[in-house]
C-alpha cells in the first residue's frame, strides 16, 4: 500500500522543502490557538503545536469522511528560543525592532518540531539549530523591516531571505531553520512507512 502525505501547513518553504524530497503531498493546513501556556518552555511549546496541527488536521479530514487509511500526517511548528524564552513572530516594526537588537551579535536557538500521524500512532520529535547573528545597525533593522520580509516569520527573519546576510554561522540544521529538519523528516516518514 503506497502511503499518501498529508501536509498540515500552507507553508510554502515547507511544501518546497517536502518537494525537494521529492515527497508528493497534498496540502491541509491546521487551524489552532498558537499561544503558549504558563511557564511553556520552549521545546515543549514547539512540540505540542507540531502536534496538535497534525491532530487537527486528522479530525477535519476525518469530519469531512476524507481520511484514508494510507494517509500520513506531517506538521510542523518553528520558533526562537533566546536565553531560554521563547520568541514568536513580531506583532509590528517595534516588536519586531525589540527582537532583532536581542539577537544582534548573539547566538540563538531555532527549534523545529515535526509530528507525523497516521491512524493508529503519532510520534513528535524536535530539531535544535545554534544561528549566530551579526552585530545590527539600528538603520540595518528598519531598512529590513521595510522590506516586509520578517513581519510574518519567527524572530522576525528568513535565514533563506534577506535575513540570510545576517547569520554568521550555524551550527546544526539548515533546512531545520527554514522549517523542515529534511534528514529527521525523512527518517520519521520513512518509519511510518513513507
Amino acid at each position: 500500500m503506497t502511503k499518501s502525505v498529508v501536509l498540515a501547513s500552507a507553508s510554502p518553504r515547507r511544501t518546497a522543502l517536502l518537494k525537494q524530497m521529492n515527497i508528493k503531498h497534498r496540502i491541509v493546513p491546521a487551524d489552532i490557538d498558537e499561544a503558549p501556556r504558563k511557564d511553556e518552555t520552549p521545546v515543549a511549546l514547539v512540540e505540542r503545536l507540531a502536534a496538535e496541527k497534525a491532530l487537527a488536521v486528522k479530525s477535519a479530514l476525518e469530519a469531512s469522511g476524507e481520511f484514508a487509511d494510507d494517509d500520513v500526517i506531517l506538521a510542523s511548528d518553528t520558533l526562537i528560543a533566546f536565553n531560554g524564552e521563547s520568541v514568536g513572530k513580531p506583532t509590528d516594526k517595534s516588536d519586531a525592532r525589540r527582537i532583532l537588537r536581542m539577537l544582534s551579535g548573539n547566538t540563538h536557538d531555532v527549534l523545529t518540531a515535526i509530528s507525523v500521524l497516521d491512524k493508529n500512532n503519532q510520534c513528535t520529535e524536535t530539531v535544535v539549530t545554534q544561528v549566530t547573528f551579526a552585530a545590527l545597525t539600528d538603520n540595518q533593522i528598519d531598512a529590513y523591516w521595510d522590506t516586509g520580509e520578517p513581519a510574518d516569520k519567527a524572530g522576525s527573519y528568513a535565514i533563506q531571505g534577506i535575513g540570510g546576510e545576517f547569520v554568521v554561522s550555524i551550527n546544526g540544521s539548515a533546512s531545520s531553520v527554514v522549517g523542515l529538519p529534511l534528514y529527521e523528516t525523512r527518517q520519521l516518514l520513512n518509519a511510518f512507512g513513507v
